[in-house]
């Protein structure tokens, strides 16, 4: 099958659990029942985005993939309405942790664990004091519904990594986010620090020079620090879902839940990306510099 429907979906978390849970599971029905085969929900979906803080009793929150019961619960979604699922999960691996998304096949089958590459350090995105950089590497899986590829928030940001799942035979790029405006509440914060534009252009951009389509899940709402509850954070939404040219086909607002749904034929996109002849003239001799950390 070369003519997929895609989805990307919204949504607002607290941290009622089973609330969050359920709602991203009725976003992922009705984007099956909307013709969508490959369905995109939002990064860390089962709490609010508790990095927002540096607190190590959110670690807690954690669990090893074989004993999360979000993860079971979608693979089995993904079974029932036969769809494939990229499911975000806090996952536990010793004494370590990470951002990670588990691929559910079309079957419920789990292929595999993405674990997010690039981990910020920033206000409201306190990630270091959770998770490691990942240590998969990045995946692309074979699903029944083409060749999917996901990177995750932060990893949107390099251009480097979208490339190298393009080199791996990805049809399709997603990325589930959390971001949002800047702090607010807290005196000298980031209140009105706004990287919508920059946030969907770069992605759009990811698209274009790679020639494949991107999908964009992000949350929305307003969420509070817990240990300085004057302080917050609101995502701002904008989940899109991108052309193999970097064009918006499909576009949710700003605060609103929403599920958006496209059609791609990737033999199509693969022709055209063929026609273009891009990766033909490459020049990995003189790329070198990539593999530095400054430079030299």
């Amino acid at each position: 099958m070369t003519d997929v429907g895609v989805a990307a979906t919204q949504m607002a978390c607290s941290w009622d659990r089973d609330e969050n849970v359920n709602r991203a599971e009725n976003l992922v029905r009705k984007a099956a029942s909307g013709g969508a085969s490959i369905v995109l929900i939002q990064e860390l979906f089962e709490t609010p985005y508790f990095p927002i803080e540096q607190s190590h009793k959110h670690r807690s929150l954690a669990c090893p993939l074989g004993e999360s019961e979000v993860v079971k619960r979608f693979s089995e979604l993904a079974r029932e309405l036969e769809l494939v699922l990229p499911i975000s999960f806090f996952e536990k691996a010793g004494e370590v942790y990470f951002n990670s998304v588990a691929m559910a096949d079309a079957d419920g089958t789990i292929l595999g664990v993405y674990r997010k590459s690039h981990i910020p350090n920033a206000q409201g995105y306190q990630e270091k004091e959770y998770f490691s950089p990942g240590n998969t590497g990045f995946r692309v899986w074979n699903t029944r519904y083409g060749k999917v590829g996901v990177l995750i928030c932060w990893d949107q940001w390099f251009p480097e990594a979208a490339r190298c799942l393009t080199l791996m035979g990805a049809d399709i790029i997603l990325y589930p986010t959390a971001i949002g405006s800047g702090l607010g509440g807290g005196g000298d914060m980031l209140a009105g620090n706004d990287s919508v534009d920059a946030w969907r252009n770069a992605m759009c951009g990811h698209a274009a020079c790679n020639i494949l389509p991107v999908v964009a899940s992000n949350r929305i709402g307003r969420e509070f620090m817990t240990e300085a509850p004057e302080v917050h954070l609101d995502f701002y939404g904008n989940s899109f879902i991108a052309d193999h040219e970097g064009q918006v086909v499909a576009q949710a607002g700003r605060d609103q839940e929403e599920v958006l749904v496209h059609r791609f034929d990737f033999d199509q996109v693969k022709e055209y990306r063929d026609w273009w002849a891009v990766f033909r003239d490459r020049r990995p001799d003189l790329y070198g510099v990539l593999a530095t950390l400054d430079g030299a």
